[in-house]
């Protein structure tokens, strides 16, 4: 059981075209971080910077979180912290990696874990395009982090994990980012939050599809949270989800994480079942027979 989480921004050098950037990410990053000791926990939400312009409402007051792209959030976790420090002892190999790729990474704690409300997709193990209308909406708070925990985990997320149109609803309330320079020491990689960022809650929502979201909006359901949501929430962006890819689950690498994400996906499509022998994976992960 997973019980040290974070959730990760993601921000991609604007010089590295962003398909080099994701293959990267996915294929070269992604298995050297499953292979770190440790681990229990880690999944790459990949975003898109060109979905349409409505993945979620602005309720009366509530502003757009100005100047912020992401390309990216990762969930990491651990089943404990002596696993997590084992990791953090090896994570210098991985930290000297994200330069290659990354502007910039914040990392947020999550005291309560990635707590998940609904799920009625399966992708506990996914790897892949996400085939679903999947968003990750960023929340800064009006009156404080606190309230803006209780109403999203007792009010909002109640009503949104409720509706049938809602497929998957998890939240990361995370602590606040502290500008302190004691973030990973990941050479030529900022790690720094302006105010808006400082404080945020996170929230994975996803529907079968654009037009089932855009219909659940202009739902008289959806459009009775709107007061409440002005009443706690300052500013939000929302990121749609391009792809979702999973390396590391429950403290066991997935095809993923052992192969890289697209030859996963090769495996997947061709059934090449002998891809996922024992001695196959036991050969690729040691070297040896």
């Amino acid at each position: 059981m997973i019980e040290i989480n974070s959730y990760t921004t993601v921000k991609r050098r604007e010089r590295v075209p962003h398909e080099i950037f994701a293959t990267y990410w996915r294929d070269v990053h992604g298995p050297l971080c499953s292979r770190l000791p440790g681990l229990g926990l880690y999944i790459q939400h990949h975003f898109s910077r060109s979905q349409d312009a409505h993945l979620w409402p602005l309720a009366d007051g509530v502003k757009q979180i100005a100047d912020y792209e992401l390309d990216g959030g990762v969930e990491i976790g651990f089943t404990s912290a002596a696993n997590q420090q084992q990791f953090q002892q090896a994570s210098p190999l991985l930290f000297s990696d994200e330069q290659n790729m990354f502007d910039e990474t914040l990392a947020y704690d999550l005291p309560e874990g990635s707590v998940t409300r609904v799920n009625r997709l399966g992708d506990e193990i996914y790897n892949g395009a996400d085939h679903h209308d999947r968003i990750h909406v960023h929340f800064s708070p009006r009156a404080g982090l606190a309230q803006l925990h209780d109403y999203l985990a007792n009010e909002l997320a109640e009503v949104l994990a409720s509706a049938p149109e809602v497929q998957k609803l998890c939240l990361h309330l995370t602590t606040p980012f502290i500008n302190d320079n004691q973030h990973p020491p990941s050479p030529n990689v900022e790690h720094f939050a302006h105010a808006a960022r400082a404080e945020l809650a996170i929230m994975e929502i996803a529907f079968e599809s654009p037009l089932a979201r855009r219909r659940f909006f202009d739902s008289e359901v959806f459009k009775a949270t709107l007061a409440g949501q002005a009443r706690h929430v300052a500013e939000l962006k929302a990121f749609a989800v391009s792809g979702l890819y999973t390396y590391v689950r429950d403290g066991k690498l997935t095809t993923a994480g052992l192969r890289g994400s697209r030859a996963a996906g090769l495996i997947d499509y061709l059934g090449a079942i002998n891809q996922q022998a024992p001695e196959v994976e036991h050969l690729l992960l040691k070297g040896v027979l």
